[in-house]
């Protein structure tokens, strides 16, 4: 199956809460969730049913792959990869998620949105630990330091961005060096840190099945 390449817009209000996926829109009053709350189609949510469990479940499942940006085959090898570690199952498989690179790229405020800093590591903008990275998936470690290459601090995005991510707060388990374009991974995010509106529990519940 192909990746979804139709207006974004219509995913957030089909899981009904923002999924932050065009950037600075979704904080102003141009987003499309403030204009229309019901889902997209012909008939939004002139017919609404009680949604079942499963139903439930299938839900939080497509809303944390629709934020990440990861196909369902990669999101079922997250999930197993989870199921294997002795702890909390649905912690982990979140914790996978947030170490993907282009979610760092993104925490680190080097890209406006997840999508942005997808398609900004495959066109080979990024380092980690000062070897060039081009794999969105790849997946960060304690200690990792995240950096724009050097060949793309001289465009205009990235020399506009050094000025604003001066006044931008980082997450506890990052560290950003707005001056020089980088990141450090200082350690794992908790649960807590982790500001996604999912409930890992149902999509545990959902694979367990």
């Amino acid at each position: 199956m192909a990746r979804y390449n139709g207006p974004v817009c219509r995913l957030c209000r089909r899981e009904g809460v923002k999924l932050y996926l065009k950037g600075e829109r979704c904080y102003s009053t141009k987003c499309i969730l403030d204009r229309h709350g019901y889902p997209p189609g012909e008939h939004g949510d002139a017919r609404p049913r009680k949604a079942s469990e499963y139903s439930a479940q299938l839900r939080e499942k497509q809303k944390a792959r629709r934020i990440y940006g990861v196909m369902e085959r990669q999101f079922r090898k997250y999930y197993a990869r989870a199921a294997k570690v002795k702890g909390v199952t649905g912690q982990y498989l979140l914790q996978l998620l947030e170490r993907r690179l282009d979610n760092v790229v993104y925490r680190l405020g080097l890209a406006a949105s997840r999508p942005e800093a997808r398609t900004l590591v495959r066109h080979n903008h990024f380092t980690v630990n000062g070897k060039r990275v081009n794999i969105p998936s790849y997946q960060v470690r304690e200690g990792d330091v995240v950096a724009v290459a050097e060949r793309s601090k001289a465009s205009i995005k990235f020399k506009a961005l050094a000025e604003g991510l001066k006044q931008r707060a980082t997450l506890p388990w990052l560290e950003l060096d707005a001056e020089n374009l980088r990141g450090r991974v200082l350690r794992m995010p908790l649960r807590e840190e982790i500001d996604v509106p999912v409930q890992e529990r149902m999509i545990i519940e959902l694979y367990s099945r």
